[in-house]
């Protein structure tokens, strides 16, 4: 009896091994609907296939590993790199596909290899896969193709890609460190509250002496949180919940965040400059590859990360579309530093508006650094202030009987 062919809806990822057109040995891994499929695919390729089967599932669970924005820029990297030491397109995808610890990012770049091999362009390749890369990301490889400068665009999307990844970095650090602190210091809190408070109270009872207000004030926050630790919790998941829901969903809750964002002192200041630092180094890098200043400012609205700059930006390409300079409608956005405005008018005027974009990206990288570095000394006191005011508070509020009945034997 013929084995039946399974074919699903989802793609399944195929252990390979084979030859390749010269011959020799190599192996991979392909995503497929099935393994008659992963061998056509396979064939197409030039691999002579030997044997294909499904890969194993871990034990405890899915653990694929995600493709992250920081391994795009490094494959952007990669890529000029071999491009300029003249490694030839398809060859330099094998080399970095087959050598990825990323899985993921390993089947990527080979099936994009398979596509170039099959007569597409690089960009037509990655544009297939927008969630990886996206308009600004093939939009510039396209023009590097078609003038026949590929490998020098490649260094700039690389060079883009690291400047941007790094601002991201160290603001979500700015944005991470105080919020885990806090949390630790709350979790903490409640530990004391709910499993160490109670013991002494038992202790307390010992006494028949009046307790302190602050003490009595502490047990009644433990006993409280004892019976409704689960309206707490509830609380805070519905919270989480809504926040990554309306976040993802609600275009009006994330101009209202963006807003607020952009309020706080200091933590404004980081997501206004590196929003700016985002906006000159990708119009930058769109400009000196050649790309349409309309068609441009598309992607620089969407690589700025705020929503209010995003409205922004497309107000100015609406504005530039009908013939308006570009310093111009960066005015009437109110968005942008008189400094910014008029390096652009210069580079405007003198025809370099991609150096000067540069040297704005520059200045602002630089100046997110700086306030990246600043706010951490800032916060540190800070949240020492804090952990000592919750946690040694109740240290405080458990001991003060103890030091009463002291000074009371005394």
């Amino acid at each position: 009896m013929a084995k039946a062919i399974k074919i699903t809806n989802e793609q399944v990822d195929f252990l390979w091994n084979g030859t390749d057109k010269q011959g020799k040995k190599t192996a991979g891994i392909i995503s497929a609907k099935s393994e008659a499929i992963a061998r056509a695919e396979l064939r197409k390729t030039g691999v002579r296939v030997i044997k294909v089967k499904p890969k194993p599932k871990p034990l405890f669970g899915n653990r694929t590993q995600k493709i992250t924005s920081a391994e795009i820029a490094v494959f952007a990297r990669q890529l000029a790199t071999m491009l300029q030491a003249g490694v030839p397109l398809v060859q330099s995808f094998d080399i970095i596909g087959k050598g990825h610890d990323n899985a993921s990012m390993s089947t990527m770049l080979l099936a994009i290899k398979a596509d170039i091999e099959g007569g597409d362009t690089l960009a037509q390749a990655l544009a297939k896969r927008p969630l990886y890369f996206d308009d600004l990301f093939c939009n510039l490889v396209d023009a590097g193709e078609q003038s026949g400068v590929l490998e020098g665009l490649l260094d700039k999307i690389a060079t883009y890609k690291e400047k941007t990844e790094s601002i991201k970095k160290k603001v979500k650090k700015a944005l991470t460190y105080p919020i885990a602190v806090l949390v630790v210091a709350f979790v903490v809190t409640a530990i004391l509250l709910v499993f160490v408070v109670p013991v002494f109270e038992d202790l307390f009872k010992g006494f028949g002496a009046d307790l302190p207000a602050f003490t009595k004030m502490v047990i009644a926050m433990s006993r409280w949180l004892q019976e409704w630790w689960w309206v707490v919790v509830g609380v805070i998941g519905a919270v989480g919940y809504s926040f990554v829901y309306f976040k993802k969903r609600s275009r009006p809750f994330n101009h209202f965040l963006d807003r607020t964002l952009l309020k706080i002192p200091v933590v404004g200041m980081i997501t206004e400059k590196s929003a700016i630092a985002r906006f000159a180094r990708t119009l930058s890098t769109m400009s000196t590859a050649g790309v349409p200043l309309v068609e441009a400012l598309v992607s620089v609205a969407g690589a700025c990360g705020n929503i209010l700059f995003y409205d922004g930006v497309m107000k100015m390409r609406d504005d530039v579309s009908t013939g308006q300079q570009l310093q111009f409608s960066m005015i009437q956005t109110g968005l942008f530093p008189n400094m910014v405005v008029q390096m652009v008018a210069i580079g405007e005027e003198s025809g370099s508006i991609d150096a000067m974009l540069d040297k704005v990206a520059d200045f602002y990288e630089e100046e997110v650094d700086n306030l990246v570095d600043n706010l951490s000394s800032l916060m540190e006191p800070m949240i020492m202030a804090v952990l000592g005011v919750l946690v040694g508070g109740l240290i405080v509020a458990m001991y003060l009987p103890i030091f009463k009945l002291g000074a009371a034997v005394g």
